[in-house]
């Protein structure tokens, strides 16, 4: 398949030039710095081919080059603030090929200051010309100061970055070199979305003066358009046509309450004015906090704005700030299957989603096989091991934040994995608060269990675990007898360890009422790990006291056999006649 339709169907593209048209007229309509530019093909010419367009960093998309094969991808242009580099490591994680990265930041393993943050959904500030500047300073070796008043401060993590300087806001005598918050302060600045918008207005006011009023309130508090999270209300005002269209404009968020629930606000300027239209002495400054949440705060008082010439209405703005900022639109919840341990068995699909996100969330085991391959910029979570829920909602509050999480199970998430739990736990989200979620599947032990035996899989089999934890026995043994009776060839998870020491003994006495003493059985220790050992016995002399929480068990069915070390199930089944 030709190199851009597996782009296209990957997901890496969303569109190919049609081979009648020409090159420049397809470039004048993608050449902004919102787009990213694949070309596949020569450096040199691609060079040549856009020379006259570059205007500049804020300005050109991200451009990159592949060869033919796929083997190299090089970010040429817009490597960091547009993202070409971050690209370009996911793709070729993809394709199995390789990221051509002559970045300073990549090589010396510095955190790029000026990219770091689209992986935590925080919005940049800035001008071109100041980060460039920051940028050069931190190669240079200059100490760099920062102030951060909001958002997730994992990304500092336990190793900390070299050069960078944190300071506390009350010691700051003139703005840090790079400003993490929700003001307008500094020359480079990074905006989590923890600003909420209270506004009241009357019916039919007019779009231009709701832009204005809230400009004219985001000033006064010196607030900065990036960091709002998005606009609150009464709930009668959820259809009002000018909130409406600035949510949907502007991509803000915009939460609507009832009379009752404002009216149990206490705010610093209540109107009997208001109480007596509305039912409640504040829609501004309360929709304001209500949406802000626990231990948000208000940081501008409402302000009455009246229509110019030409407008019509009136309308009050109030903003408060979240303890937490709310991106859930920029947020990305990615289920990854690490496989059994070993990295050549890691799928691309699950490298290029790892090199995506900027949150590893994951069991210590999982994440230290994982360690290799994370970036500097990358920060891990590590969880116990039995607190799968604790996991899931500590991915999905970071998602929710607009960070971009992998959430990591050994394995394929989707077999006795955090799939199933994460989606459970989306889906009892508003679905205004739902991240995107993907599923990245990975070798799942009874796969590689299997191919380490030969072939035992070439009939019809199943999985199922042991462990009575969150199912109950009665029903395990249900399926047991199932598939003992249905001749299914069978992969045992979970099948024993020190609070669990009696399972597997009855799991081998209902298969035996089943099938012959003699079946194959295959005990596969620490799969995909430099401890991985395996042992071919059969279903008569397999001894439990051998098998721990490390172990799968791959039993045979009746016609499954052992010779020469291998275990073979052949494809037609006794009496058939295979076409």
């Amino acid at each position: 398949m030709p190199l851009l339709e597996r782009l296209l169907i990957r997901g890496h593209i969303d569109r190919i030039k049609a081979d009648d048209q020409d090159i420049n007229t397809a470039l004048d309509g993608h050449w902004t710095a919102e787009n990213v530019v694949l070309f596949v093909g020569a450096v040199g010419a691609v060079t040549r081919l856009i020379a006259t367009r570059i205007q500049g960093k804020g300005k050109d998309p991200a451009v990159l080059v592949l060869d033919p094969k796929g083997e190299f991808v090089i970010p040429l242009l817009g490597g960091h603030s547009a993202g070409a580099e971050q690209r370009a490591l996911e793709i070729a994680m993809d394709l199995g090929g390789q990221a051509v990265i002559t970045g300073a930041c990549a090589h010396e393993g510095r955190l790029p200051l000026d990219a770091f943050g689209d992986g935590w959904g925080w919005r940049r500030r800035g001008t071109v010309a100041s980060w460039r500047d920051l940028m050069v300073r931190q190669s240079q070796g200059s100490r760099i100061s920062v102030h951060q008043s909001s958002g997730s401060t994992a990304w500092q993590c336990p190793e900390g970055h070299p050069l960078l300087h944190n300071v506390e806001a009350n010691v700051v005598s003139e703005p840090a070199d790079l400003v993490i918050g929700a003001r307008v302060q500094g020359d480079c600045q990074w905006h989590p979305a923890t600003v909420w918008i209270g506004i009241g207005c009357e019916r039919n006011t007019s779009l231009s003066l709701v832009e204005k009023a809230i400009a004219e309130a985001l000033a006064t508090a010196g607030l900065a358009e990036e960091a709002v999270a998005g606009m609150a209300s009464a709930a009668r005002k959820s259809d009002e046509p000018a909130l409406q269209h600035l949510s949907q404009t502007r991509a803000w968020a915009f939460r609507t309450f009832a009379e009752h629930a404002l009216a149990s606000i206490e705010v610093p300027n209540p109107s009997e004015v208001v109480r007596k239209e509305m039912g409640t002495a504040s829609v501004a400054e309360a929709a304001a906090l209500l949406a802000a949440g626990d231990k948000g705060h208000l940081i501008q008082h409402k302000q009455i704005s009246r229509p110019a010439t030409g407008e019509q209405g009136a309308v009050t703005v109030a903003i408060a700030e979240a303890a937490i900022p709310y991106a859930p639109e920029r947020g990305e919840l990615h289920l990854v299957g690490s496989g059994p341990g070993d990295l050549s068995l890691l799928s691309g699909d699950a490298k290029a989603a790892l090199s995506r996100c900027s949150a590893w969330v994951g069991y210590s085991l999982y994440l230290d096989l994982l360690e290799p391959l994370r970036r500097p910029d990358q920060v891990r979570f590590d969880g116990q091991l039995t607190r799968e829920w604790d996991r899931c909602a500590e991915a999905l509050r970071l998602a929710q934040q607009g960070a971009k999480v992998a959430l990591i199970s050994s394995g394929d998430s989707g077999i006795y994995g955090m799939a199933g739990l994460a989606l459970e736990l989306l889906l009892q989200q508003p679905e205004q608060d739902r991240p995107s979620f993907s599923v990245h599947p990975g070798i799942s032990a009874f796969q590689l269990a299997a191919a380490r035996a030969g072939a035992p899989l070439m009939h019809d089999f199943c999985c199922i675990s042991l462990s009575d934890r969150l199912t109950p026995w009665t029903v395990i043994e249900k399926r047991l007898e199932a598939a003992a009776t249905g001749d299914f060839v069978l992969a045992l998870y979970n099948p024993r360890s020190k609070g669990r020491d009696w399972q597997l003994g009855q799991a081998k006495e209902i298969l035996l009422n089943h099938r012959p003493p003699t079946t194959p059985v295959m005990l596969a220790r620490q799969l995909g790990r430099a401890e991985e050992s395996h042992q071919l016995t059969c279903l008569e002399r397999l001894e439990p006291e051998a098998v721990d929480m490390l172990t799968l068990v791959l039993i045979g069915n009746s016609s499954s056999r052992a010779e020469d070390d291998w275990m073979v199930t052949p494809r037609g089944y006794p009496g058939a006649s295979l076409q």
